[in-house]
Order: C-alpha cells, then structure tokens, then sequence
C-alpha cells in the first residue's frame, strides 16, 4: 500500500517541539494546507498530535509509540500524521481541547485527534500507551481500529456525522455569546468573586480544593488580595456599626489569609526551586510537594506579579524576597543575550552520574546515550549532598529541605521542601536563628554550583510575544515594589519583541521568533499582553515612547479582534492574512474568556483599553471595554472565579481605579521608595513632562491628538515634580509631597 505521505517534514520548521520529532519514522507533517490537501487526495483520516517541548507525557508517548516503527508504519499508511506546538498555533489547541473536554471530561497534553480530511475532529484522547493499560485502549491497536472503520463506508458516516456534531458544539462553546447582553457587574463583583475563592480554598494545605494536583491560579490570589484591601479600604471609609465592621474585618482576613497561606504553601513546597529560584508547572498532590517540574515563563512572569502583591500589602520580606529570586531565575536561564525571554525548561534531563551509576548495571551501560529522567536536574539524596557539603552543613540541609534515604520522589530521591522551621532547626542542632540562615544561604549557592554541573534540561528558545508581555508586566511590577533598575531589564525585553516581531508599517504583530525566524500572525494574547507590557514599562520609566507602542497595539486589538455585532473580542484576528487558513483555523474563532495557565487575554483587553483610554480622547477604548463587560456580564456573575481577570476588569470599570499623575522631568528617589512601600492595586501611574509644552511635545510624537485628559491641565506647581492623585473619579488638589497624595488615596 502507497503511503499518502512519503517523508517526515518537520526538520524545515523552527519550533522545538516540531523538530524533536524530526527522526521519528512517523512522517509527520506541520499543521498547513498541504497536510489537508494530502489527505483528501488518499481519502484518509488525519491524525493530530499536540503538545510542546517541556511536555513531559508528550516524550513519553513519543518514546513509546512515535518512535516505534510498526506503530509509524500504521500511522503512514492509513493516516496524514500533523504535528502541532500548541505554543505557536493556540487556535488549534482551544478548539480542539475543547472538544476533548465536551467529549471526555478532561483534557491535557499530549492531545490526540483523529479527524476528517477537513479537520473535524472524530475521535479524541490525550496521552495514549503504546499497549493497553489500566482500561486505556493501547495506541497501536486503537489506529488500527480507526483505520478499519474509516474503509468501512457506514462507519465512516457515522464517524463523519460526530465529527460535524462535535465541531458544532465546539463552535457554540468558544464562539458564541448571549443573545441580548446583561446589566455589567458592579462595585460587588470582586467581593463576590473573593468569598467564592474561599470557600474553596483548603485550610490544611493552601491553595484551592482538596486533592491533587493543584495549579498555581495566580489570577485568583490577585482577587483576594484585592479584595481584603478593599474590604479595608471600604471599612475606613464607612461609619458602620459593630457588627457590620465585624463582618467586614472577617471577609478581608478571610481573603487575605487564603491568598497568603495559598503562595506560602507554593513557595515553602517542591513547587519552588529552592536552589535555582523560580517555580515549576504545577504540583501533582494536595500538599505541593512534588511538581511537574517543567519551567514555563509564563508561571514565573505571573506568580511574581502577586507575590509583589503580597509584599506591599502585608510587608511580609519573604514574598519580595522570593520574586526577586524569580526575576534572577528568568534573567539567568530564560534569557535570550539580547533581552528577549525564552518560553519553557524542559521537565526531564539525564541523571547525574552518580545517580546512574548507583541505578544501572556497568554492563547495561555499554556506549548507549543514558535515558533523560523526569525531575532528574532538580532532586537530591542524601549523599548527593553530602558530596557537596561537609557534615554539619549537609545535616542541617536535609533537615531543613526533608532529604531522607527514602526520598519523596522516585528512586529514592528528594524534592526539596521546607520541612523544618529555623526554629526547629536552631533548636535541634544547637544554633543561633541567624547563624542557621546564613549556613543555609551558603549551603544553597554550594548546592546551586554543584547542581549547574549536572545535564541541563532542554531549553525551547522560541520567543513568544504574549508571554514576553506578561514577564514585561512582571519587571515592570517589579521595579515599582523592589528596585527601579528592573525597569532597565523590562525595557530591553519590550524593545527586544517590538524589534523582532513588529512590523511598524503593516502594523502587524508576529507571534513567534526564534534564530532570526519568525511567525505569525499574532494573536489576540500577543497584542493585549505586548501592549499592556508596554504600557506597564512605560509607567515605571515614563518613556513616551512606550505608551506609544502599547496604543499602536491597542488599536489593532480594536480594529482585529473586537466584533462590534458580537460585542465581543475574538482570539484570532478577523484576517489572519497569512496564507495559512483553509482548514487550520477550523473557521472558529475562539474567545479566551476564562482564565487558564495564562490570564484570559479578553479580561487583559478589557482592563487595558479602560486604562488607556485616558491617554486617548479621540478613540472608543471604554465603550469597546464596557460592550464586552456587557455581553459577558451573566458568565462573569455566574462564574467569577472561571473569569478573573473579566471580574478585574468589572471591577475597574465600576470603581474607576486609582490613578496617580506625575508631572516633573525627574522622579526623586525618595518618590520610588514611597510607592514601594504602598499597596495601590491596579493603579495607573501616568508620569508627563513639567511643562505644558513639553507635554504637548511628547503627544505629537506618539502621534495623539492634543493633550489627553489624563495629562490635560496637570503641569508641576513652580517647577517642582508634583503629583495628582484620583481614585474612583475623585482627585486630589496637586501635591508636592508624595506621601500627602498617597495618604489622600
């Protein structure tokens, strides 16, 4: 039998993921319109593989199944294999995980897909054995079956006949929205939002439900948090009686103790690195002990973000501590030389050698390439630190970080949790608090200089716009809370991806580059993450041309992605103009309304163009923000946690945030340490030149049409940097004192 296609061709295409299956037997095809084509000529099903290249099952089922050659002989002959990086085309990913989890309950990755020669998904799973295991069908037996049925000309039309029906429920899902909008949440939406986090949140271990495994949701401790300041806010502001006070001094501490015991639990477990800084995926168990150790950019551009949060509202060091220690991880291990960010850590590397040695027979070994191992770069046994550090120290190192013969983890290996306090261990081995602390941070930059000599997990060094955004955001937050120097950090990265992926004269934005390649086009994440990047650095320099580049985007984002019949903002742009479509969009287009691993990019929209449009007097930002708000009103109320970043995005809208306007060609020092110390959530900042003229100046050169309402009027009173300070559409009179303006918020 002829095979419908004759040869792998991923090692053409750039992504990581992609070329890992390069020298696969299985003659893989990338996600285009020849693969579509191919199979309609031979009249085959195709089969759809979609993961990413840190994906630890997506090696798993590789190793088994795609490099197995009668299992590659099935899949060429009887099928159009398509590989897909669900990093580079989300589209295809949403919709058909989507149709995963209407059919199936769940989702996950790998996603398998068998579909029509059009597209259609008709059969759907994730990660597939190579044998059947524990009531999983085995991946060999399963094509072979699927095969049998598409010859068979009644099977093939009920097979058709799902296919039409699942993409039709597809459809209705991510595309549609109510038929009449509802009345836009008010000023209780965030307080609602708040109490139904609580009452999820596990009281014993941190974080939300109570089995595993468990996700960071940064979006939902953002909530919380908010929301135990406002409860605060909204107690001062009111004369209530007793037991009104009461009520609301027990919603804030009931909030602000879910989202703190929630990031300690995080930080304390094997969700952390505790020697390299930074965090993993996700964790397995209820008690964050053991991750998925893959590093995505995305988790340790967000988790920062409110860990900040924590530390300006509580003052606890810890919570800076950590995100500074974040912020070193990505500078030091995602880094593009030139300031861009690299997207994932793989999970798995090869054991350390003396780890191989103790697990595998000298005659097993031969000159055969050792297998990577998931976890393997980031756990520990007791004599693998020993090895590192002398006796009391090595002691005190396992004591504090749980390292027993035994282990936590597989093969007798540690993840390494705080499992003693240093109390406890001051105690136990006889020491000063102090003299602990400084024997564990030495102790840890042994074990960090030990640990950089093992095999590195892979490295996917695609550079993704939308997640370079949200890490902007992040150094941005940073400079605010810790040290404005990490505005310097977040710049490059901004000016790094406008470089690289924007193109000034189409106006368009690429989504992904990597070695001088790129592709796209951007969707709706990249633009409303890359603009709200910007407009972030922008606040934390007061570059003019920043804020100019995040509403370069965010008229793009009006213009592609907003349906103005719909009343909504789409996730692909309404001409993708790439040669590309046929059926690689699968003619849906999806909208990301509920937060996921990355916030939904319609909330980030939203809560960016009511931000904007301040700056912008002649264009819709806040009527397009409140349609939206609008359509979506009776998801956000009926599922506030699904959609925080929409509730954020209410909140804002109903509240009218807090806006802080700098005018002075200089910022004191003493004016950074002020806000560093203050929880002012979601606030604007909006430096401006001193003078009338000079702001005038920098509106002509970001193209805005007179001077916005923001700046209007607001120049520094007799030459010094004053500040004028708003919140829910009040303002302050002009001060040249910071700390007055920020008493009077």
């Amino acid at each position: 039998m002829s095979t419908p296609t004759d040869r792998n061709r991923l090692s053409a295409e750039a992504s990581p993921y992609l070329r890992q299956h390069a020298d696969n037997p299985v003659n893989w095809q990338p996600w285009d319109d020849r693969a579509f084509e191919t199979a309609a000529e031979h009249d085959v099903p195709v089969f759809v593989s979609v993961g990413y290249a840190a994906c630890h099952w997506c090696h798993v089922m590789e190793e088994e199944s795609f490099s197995d050659p009668d299992v590659a002989e099935t899949l060429n002959e009887s099928f159009v294999p398509v590989k897909v990086d669900r990093e580079e085309r989300p589209d295809v990913d949403d919709v058909l995980m989507t149709v995963c989890q209407l059919v199936s309950g769940g989702g996950g990755w790998p996603l398998s897909a068998w579909c029509t020669p059009d597209g259609k998904p008709f059969y759907v799973g994730t990660y597939f054995p190579r044998e059947p295991t524990r009531g999983r069908p085995g991946f060999q037996e399963l094509c072979e079956r699927i095969a049998d049925s598409w010859s068979d000309t009644e099977q093939r039309a009920e097979m058709e006949s799902r296919a039409d029906q699942w993409m039709a429920a597809a459809r209705d899902e991510v595309e549609s929205v109510p038929d009449q909008p509802g009345e836009p949440p008010g000023t209780g939406i965030l307080e609602e939002a708040a109490s139904t986090a609580v009452r999820g949140y596990d009281e014993e271990h941190g974080g939300f439900g109570t089995s595993g495994p468990k996700f960071p949701q940064p979006r939902r401790i953002d909530l919380l948090l908010r929301a135990g300041a406002a409860s605060e806010r909204d107690h001062a502001e009111r004369d209530a009686g007793e037991a009104e006070q009461d009520s609301v001094d027990a919603e804030r501490t009931a909030a602000i103790r879910a989202a703190t015991g929630t990031l300690d639990a995080m930080v304390a477990g094997g969700l952390y690195d505790h020697v390299g800084g930074g965090f993993h995926r996700y964790a397995t168990d209820r008690t964050w002990t053991v991750p998925h150790f893959e590093k995505m950019l995305y988790d340790n551009a967000e988790l920062p973000r409110v860990l900040l949060d924590a530390f300006q509202l509580t003052g606890t060091p810890r919570y800076g501590l950590v995100a500074q220690e974040t912020f070193a991880f990505l500078d030091r291990e995602l880094s593009h030389p030139d300031g861009g960010f690299f997207s994932t850590l793989d999970a798995r590397s090869v054991p350390p050698e003396s780890r191989r040695n103790a697990t595998t027979d000298a005659s097993d070994i031969g000159e055969s390439v050792p297998e990577p191992v998931e976890g393997a770069f980031y756990t520990w046994t007791p004599k693998e630190i020993e090895a590192v550090l002398e006796a009391p120290a090595a002691s005190l190192v396992c004591d504090r970080y749980g390292v027993t013969p035994a282990g936590n983890f597989e093969r007798g290996t540690t993840v390494l949790t705080e499992s003693a306090s240093i109390g406890e261990l001051a105690s136990e081995h006889g020491l000063e608090r102090g003299t602990v602390r400084e024997r564990l941070r030495e102790a840890r930059v042994d074990l960090y200089e030990a640990r950089e000599r093992r095999p590195r997990p892979a490295r996917d060094e695609k550079v993704l716009a939308g997640w370079n955004g949200r890490a902007i955001s992040a150094f941005a937050a940073g400079a605010r809370a810790l040290d404005p120097r990490l505005a310097d950090r977040a710049t490059t990265a901004l000016e790094f991806v406008r470089d690289r992926l924007w193109d000034p004269d189409a106006r368009r934005l690429d989504r992904r580059w990597i070695d001088g390649d790129r592709k796209g086009p951007g969707y709706l994440d990249d633009y409303a993450f890359l603009a709200r990047g910007a407009f972030d650095t922008y606040q934390v320099t007061g570059r003019p041309d920043h804020l100019g580049f995040a509403i370069e985007l965010a008229d793009r984002v009006v213009a592609e992605f907003y349906d103005e019949t719909a009343g909504t903002v789409y996730s692909v742009p309404s001409d993708r103009g790439d040669g590309a479509a046929g059926p690689s969009d699968l003619s849906v287009r999806p909208q990301s309304l509920t937060d996921r691993s990355l916030p939904s990019s319609v909330g980030i929209a939203v809560e960016l163009l009511v931000e904007l449009d301040g700056f912008v007097g002649d264009r819709p930002y806040r009527e397009v923000a409140e349609t939206v708000l609008e359509t979506h009103a009776d998801r956000i109320r009926g599922r506030p946690l699904e959609h925080a970043s929409l509730v954020l995005a209410a909140d804002r809208v109903a509240n009218g945030g807090i806006e802080i306007v700098f005018a002075g060609d200089e910022r004191p020092d003493s004016w950074w340490e002020a806000l560093s110390n203050r929880f002012l959530p979601g606030a604007v900042f909006a430096p401006r030149p001193a003078t009338a003229d000079a702001t005038a100046e920098w509106c002509r050169a970001i193209g805005l049409e007179g001077v916005p309402p923001v700046w209007d009027g607001r120049e520094a009173i007799d030459g010094e940097p004053t500040v004028y300070a708003c919140r829910g559409f009040a303002c302050s009179p002009p001060k040249t004192d910071v700390e007055a303006a920020l008493d009077w918020l």
